[in-house]
């Protein structure tokens, strides 16, 4: 039976959104305290100088946003700063905010969130990235929302992996489809949709894939089989492919995420482990280098820590405790 998936948006409005906001301010606590917080004393000076600029870009670089998107935010910054005459440090500083936030543009809605009989979802990432633990936080997250949400255990190469997905899979309350180690991952996917719409009668599937196999060329051949079994088991699926990013590992992070997106077809990115870091900038750099929108973000260890990426509420968090005067 297809859901009418917008009750349940409903149910979760503005106190829910600000529950959320939330949630990425206090994640953001050691991003704070580090270079965001040295680039909100920036803007304390009493006026504007070549100085400031200089700083703030060597600053956001230090912070991981990378040279390419911090070359092009400063440069939209200080131009709107010219254009419109502004003076006053505060103001600049507001403008600073404001084009962080333009960076992340206007995404397209999640097709997760559209009615259909069965989404299919395939979660990609390297092993120790969190890819498990986010797994079943997004599980959580969508059963909290009315969805009835099945896993997959396609990452047959490592028998903990399989492991690890039953044991989140049980603490989140939904069912782990597995088979054993060494299986065919096609197959293990083959099962789970057939169980999906048989006897589990679910309406959400999310897929574990191998984190990391030994070439580029066999992890492109493992997810493009894995595409085609769902894709002739229901329609257009994938609907989704979620890359899991680690933010600790800074610009590392687009590196793989290149190499994702050429293997795996990725359409977001959730990043995890965003209360870890001192640096963060790399969230303001995977939009403008890759194209691909940021969807979800780790905010700390417990299933409940998954927050729908808000790009105001995750700038605004970046400088909550320097607010310039």
């Amino acid at each position: 039976m297809v859901r009418e998936f917008a009750v349940f948006r409903k149910l979760f409005s503005s106190g829910e959104k600000q529950s959320e906001s939330q949630k990425i301010e206090r994640s953001l606590s050691k991003t704070r305290q580090g270079f965001f917080g040295r680039i909100g004393s920036l803007f304390q000076a009493n006026e504007i100088t070549e100085d400031l600029w200089e700083e703030l870009e060597a600053l956001l670089v230090q912070a991981d946003v990378g040279v390419n998107t911090t070359l092009k935010l400063v440069e939209r910054v200080r131009e709107r700063v010219d254009r419109e005459g502004v003076k006053r440090t505060q103001d600049a500083y507001t403008i600073l905010k404001e084009e962080m936030i333009a960076l992340f543009g206007d995404p397209p809605p999640m097709t997760i969130d559209e009615p259909r009989l069965l989404t299919v979802v395939l979660v990609v990432g390297v092993n120790g990235s969190g890819k498990t633990t986010t797994i079943a936080k997004l599980a959580h997250y969508y059963k909290q929302r009315g969805r009835k949400v099945v896993l997959a255990a396609a990452d047959t190469f490592r028998a903990a992996a399989i492991d690890q997905l039953k044991i989140w899979g049980e603490r989140a309350g939904v069912d782990v489809i597995a088979q054993a180690p060494g299986a065919d991952p096609g197959a293990v996917v083959y099962d789970a949709i057939r169980a999906s719409q048989e006897s589990r009668q679910a309406d959400l599937l999310i897929v574990d894939t191998a984190g990391r196999l030994h070439t580029k060329y066999n992890l492109m051949k493992e997810l493009e089989k894995i595409r085609r079994v769902a894709a002739k088991q229901v329609h257009r699926a994938p609907h989704e492919t979620f890359l899991i990013l680690d933010a600790t590992t800074g610009q590392n992070a687009l590196a793989q995420a290149r190499h994702f997106k050429e293997s795996a077809g990725v359409t977001g990115v959730i990043l995890t482990k965003l209360d870890s870091t001192a640096k963060g900038g790399v969230i303001l750099a995977i939009q403008q280098e890759l194209g691909v929108p940021v969807r979800f973000v780790g905010t700390g260890e417990g299933l409940d820590d998954l927050v729908e990426f808000d790009p105001m509420a995750f700038v605004e968090g970046l400088f909550a405790n320097g607010q310039v005067a």
